[in-house]
């Protein structure tokens, strides 16, 4: 059975592109492409036959099956070949009850879906593993390029440099100087990847980064390059799966360029193509309140896409003014009925470290999507009843002076609800019964 896809134009222009050319946006109209399936062909094996089929190739040592993308493959690059696939046997995350957090907010059925639980700590490696093996494959073939480079907010970096390390291509890494996290730095760097630290907001990272990608010879890897998208989707593939191919109602995620939320509608559009689901769930776009120009587009109801000069925020990852995969997320959702919300520093900070009391710990993007939540919930839009989703995007371990600057009480804009400072005591075992004391009866 023939599979097969290709790059089209997400507006609608005539043409169609092959996924091993060098081609980021539509030569008729400069808008985003998209990877575009054959629907014939896939809808010939049955809902239950793709079901039984993505089900035994979980945790599969045959390779590269036991990837959580891979295990896809027919849904993703069909036609790539066994030894030009890079993977670290990414995804097959786990979908976390989070029982502790739900009963708090009266939310028996909340999940939150672990992608940070990943190789180099988030959810990009999912899109990582597509992109990188595609250029494996162009340049086994005899393409042009040379290398391959992104712009980043530290997980794209993180990504890219340990996917191109493991398949021998060289990786330039361009971030905004003095923005990125001690722990996201270091992972291109020691993967052996060209850091170049640039005096400026991810915006401008991501202006040079598409100036240096017009030489053919270098191939751009953020995620206005669709390839990433179609590894990304894979998440929302795997949440049904988790529910015994059922959907949830609601997916809320935190959104900066854009591309996460696109690709999980993706993934969810495909499933109701093949007639694997019924219906679409709704899905909620959580953006902070200093970095929010999809969530100022939405209250102008799309009319024009809103650009701005991002602020600094908690949540660095999402830092981002000027989001490229805009059209593709406007589309995801109009067409699940969903809705976009901010949180403030104070909000997602405090939610966060509630989340943290039940046994999580969460990244600082994660936290904007939990406060995102807790807002949605008092204003009513979200039924406290349903079963409810939350994507955790990242490892909360690369935020780590976040969560100090919390627990100190130093963070600016915030003030720590839920601050356990830590208590400095003399070597004296009176002393540190009394203090036992004092905390078991706090918490009693």
């Amino acid at each position: 059975m023939e599979y097969n896809a290709h790059f089209s134009c997400v507006r609608g222009c005539p043409g169609e592109h092959s996924l091993y050319t060098v081609i980021y946006a539509c030569p008729d109209c400069g808008g985003l492409l998209q990877v575009r399936h054959n629907l014939k062909a896939l809808r010939r094996r049955g809902p239950q036959a793709w079901k039984q089929l993505m089900d035994a190739r979980v945790g599969s040592t045959e390779w590269p099956y036991g990837s959580g993308v891979w295990g896809m493959r027919e849904w993703v690059v069909p036609d790539l070949q066994d030894h030009n696939v890079v993977s670290m046997y990414e995804g097959n995350s786990n979908l976390f009850w989070a029982e502790r957090l739900g009963a708090k907010l009266g939310m028996p059925n909340l999940w939150v879906k672990l992608c940070g639980n990943s190789h180099t700590g988030s959810f990009k490696d999912l899109g990582m593993t597509v992109l990188v093996s595609v250029v494996k494959q162009m340049m086994a073939s005899g393409s042009p390029v040379r290398a391959v480079a992104c712009a980043s907010t530290g997980d794209t970096s993180a990504a890219l440099a340990a996917y191109a390390a493991a398949a021998g291509i060289p990786a330039i890494v361009f971030l905004p100087s003095d923005r990125v996290s001690r722990a996201q730095l270091i992972q291109p760097i020691a993967n052996g990847a060209h850091v170049l630290a640039l005096e400026t907001d991810f915006d401008g990272c991501m202006h040079i980064v598409r100036k240096v990608t017009q030489d053919n010879s270098i191939y751009l890897a953020n995620s206005m390059n669709s390839l990433r998208i179609e590894g990304q989707k894979s998440v929302a593939v795997e949440i049904v799966r988790q529910f015994d191919w059922e959907a949830p109602d609601w997916i809320v995620m935190p959104v900066g360029n854009l591309g996460n939320i696109s690709a999980l509608y993706k993934g969810f559009q495909l499933m109701k193509d093949l007639g694997i689901i019924t219906r679409m769930p709704r899905l909620a776009a959580a953006q902070a309140a200093r970095a929010n120009p999809f969530y100022q587009s939405f209250r102008n109801g799309f009319k024009e896409k809103v650009s701005l000069s991002a602020q600094s925020t908690l949540a660095s990852a999402i830092q981002i003014g000027n989001p490229v995969s805009y059209e593709k997320a406007v589309q995801a959702i109009r067409n699940t009925d969903g809705i976009v919300e901010e949180a403030s520093e104070h909000e997602l900070a405090n939610a966060g470290a509630l989340a943290d009391r039940t046994g999580m710990y969460t990244c600082p993007h994660t936290a904007v999507a939990l406060a995102v939540l807790f807002k949605l919930l008092r204003k009513g839009k979200i039924d406290p009843g349903r079963k409810v989703v939350v994507i955790s995007t990242a490892h909360g371990l690369k935020f780590t002076r976040a969560k100090l600057g919390y627990h100190h009480g130093t963070l600016e804009d915030v003030e720590s609800e839920h601050m356990n400072p830590l208590l400095t005591l003399p070597a004296d075992a009176g002393a540190v019964k009394t203090a036992i004391e004092r905390t078991l009866e706090a918490h009693a």
